[in-house]
């Protein structure tokens, strides 16, 4: 079931927005609109399914309705038509009661320029929300300190806004947002205003945040790399209308205009995708358990022409097995392959494939990607890796290439280019 679910929203601002609906809806384009009515389109026929947990990023230049749509989401705009679902509750259904309990208890929101208020405190400014829904003063200034701890800010609880760098004022906002347990943040612009490097420590900061507490995070940016990095899923607007949805992959292997080409053309690939992206297909991996009876091994590694096979431990990657050691085990008379699996080169899955060009260079050895306890989540492809860095490989190829990896006899061509992707990726001088 889905978090949030957008249907089918139109929004036109102007006096008379539901005169001019159905020409929005036949298509007229937004200066025509605004040429024949006065009227101005902020988003036509926009559907967006958003899951619980993610990181749904939604991004566009300015003007592409990316703040407008995200304002819908808590009604701060409302639509000329369609529906917003929030947990399957009509959004537009709410009485002014409910839609302040909604606003409240529901949702958090996190702006571009902070929103501080300058005559409160550090603390008082994190314990706003909480003020608002009721909270004793005593619960809510425990509540607050502790999410100030969360984003780095113990110690700072009785300074003023403007005592702080603008990277601690958005880490007092993120406080102020996390403090009332809300399900979902919608975070505008918010790193934006930020210098480069303060700003990727704000999106480090946000991941590992998510990671604990697995929030929906709806983030609008104009910025690519910011949404490659963040998003499970990424929207891209363009004057009102949806060009293209999908995974971080999906958008940089295939985009579906030439608007959305533009803005990949200075994106560094190798530094924005990272392992999980280029794990081989799950169905296509043998794969044996500590107590696989030898001769079943062997039997199975010659029947599928490869020369080894990762080994797990429950859902943990314990090792690999080579053809030849399988020999030697049935040679042996060895009732399982437990005593015969050897260590297996392995790399996180949050890994960028700027580190992994490297180590695929280095070695032709298979490589394990692994996620959190080492479970295993699959054998990196080096074919892949390739197709992601350098999209000019044509897909004949990378079938060939993947053959050739399964048998893995030969690693020649792939580490040619791997070595061509490398020099690909790198910024020009």
């Amino acid at each position: 079931m889905s978090k949030i679910e957008v249907r089918n929203i139109y929004k036109i601002f102007g006096s008379q927005p539901e005169r001019w609906l159905q020409e929005a809806c036949d298509g007229v384009r937004k200066d025509e609109l605004l040429a024949k009515s006065g009227h101005t389109l902020g988003l036509r026929d926009i559907s967006l399914s958003i899951e619980p947990g993610s990181i749904y990023v939604i991004m566009g230049l300015s003007g592409s309705g990316k703040s407008t749509l995200i304002r819908h989401f808590n009604r701060l705009i409302e639509p000329t038509a369609g529906q917003i679902l929030v947990d399957d509750v009509d959004v537009m259904s709410l009485d002014g009661k409910a839609l302040m309990q909604f606003r409240q208890q529901k949702i958090s929101m996190v702006f571009q320029r902070f929103g501080l208020f300058p005559h409160r405190t550090v603390l008082e400014n994190a314990a706003y929300g909480l003020q608002v829904q009721g909270m004793g003063r005593a619960a809510r200034e425990e509540k607050a300190t502790y999410w100030l701890e969360q984003v780095g800010l113990q110690g700072f609880e009785k300074q003023y806004p403007h005592q702080l760098s603008g990277g601690m004022q958005q880490r007092v906002g993120l406080a102020r947002a996390l403090a009332t347990d809300a399900d979902i943040l919608l975070m505008d612009e918010a790193f934006s205003a930020l210098d480069p490097l303060i700003r990727r420590e704000m999106q480090d900061q946000l991941l590992e945040l998510q990671a604990r507490l697995n929030k929906t995070i709806v983030f609008i940016t104009h910025d690519l790399d910011e949404a490659l990095r963040l998003g499970n899923r990424i929207a891209i607007l363009k004057d009102g209308e949806l060009v293209q949805e999908g995974s971080p992959e999906d958008i940089l292997l295939s985009p579906a205009s030439d608007y959305v080409q533009a803005f990949l053309q200075d994106v560094n690939r190798s530094k924005v995708l990272n392992a999980a992206h280029a794990v081989r297909d799950s169905s296509k991996t043998l794969t044996f358990t500590m107590r696989t009876r030898a001769v079943h091994a062997l039997e199975r590694l010659s029947e599928r022409g490869v020369r080894y096979a990762p080994v797990l431990d429950g859902k943990r990657l314990a090792g690999v097995l080579m053809r030849s050691s399988a020999q030697e085990a049935v040679q042996q008379g060895a009732r399982d392959i437990s005593g015969f699996v050897d260590e297996m080169s392995s790399v996180p899955a949050t890994m960028g494939l700027d580190e992994i060009l490297g180590q695929l260079l280095r070695s032709s050895e298979p490589l394990a990607v692994t996620g959190e306890n080492d479970e295993f989540l699959g054998l990196l492809s080096r074919s892949k890796v390739v197709d992601l860095v350098s999209p000019l490989i044509d897909a004949v190829e990378e079938s060939a290439q993947a053959e050739a990896e399964a048998s893995s006899d030969s690693t020649t061509d792939d580490t040619v280019k791997l070595a061509e992707a490398i020099e690909g990726s790198k910024p020009a001088a």
